[in-house]
């Protein structure tokens, strides 16, 4: 608080006692030192509070970003679904006429036809993922006939 050395001090001391007295001083000293731990614990109290404030506050923004980055991830996916439906709906005239016609004649909610897309993007996915493995081996397998010729 105060940078105040020995020196300070005892002049601080003396002139209490002049002033005070030999009988009050050190009631005076003991009742100065109460008031003076009194507004460190509370200035300690108000910087724990300011600290767990600062603290929460930046939790709570962390957590918002958080959120937000969450939020654009649901879209995207969202999107994607969509545009896999959309581009499945436009390859499903080739499909047969009698899913087409029970499809037509119940309106399957916007729900349901995403969680088909996915289900379609999910097996899609996978017969891709077969796919370069097998063309990775008829890769192998040209490979020696061309060094043959």
């Amino acid at each position: 608080m105060f940078d105040m050395g020995f020196l300070e001090l005892m002049l601080i001391g003396v002139v209490g006692l002049l002033v005070l007295g030999p009988e009050r001083l050190p009631k005076a000293a003991r009742t100065l030192g109460l008031w003076i731990g009194k507004i460190k614990r509370s200035v300690s109290g108000m910087q724990r509070e300011i600290s767990a404030q600062l603290e929460a506050e930046e939790l709570r923004q962390k957590l918002n970003e958080q959120q937000k980055k969450l939020d654009e991830g649901v879209k995207q996916v969202k999107r994607g679904v969509e545009s896999i439906a959309e581009e499945d709906a436009g390859e499903r005239p080739s499909a047969s006429v009698a899913n087409d016609a029970n499809k037509a004649s119940t309106a399957a909610p916007a729900e349901k036809q995403l969680d088909d897309a996915l289900s379609r993007a999910r097996t899609g996915s996978e017969d891709d993922a077969q796919r370069p493995a097998d063309a990775s081996t008829a890769d192998k397998d040209s490979a020696p006939d061309e060094q043959h010729r």
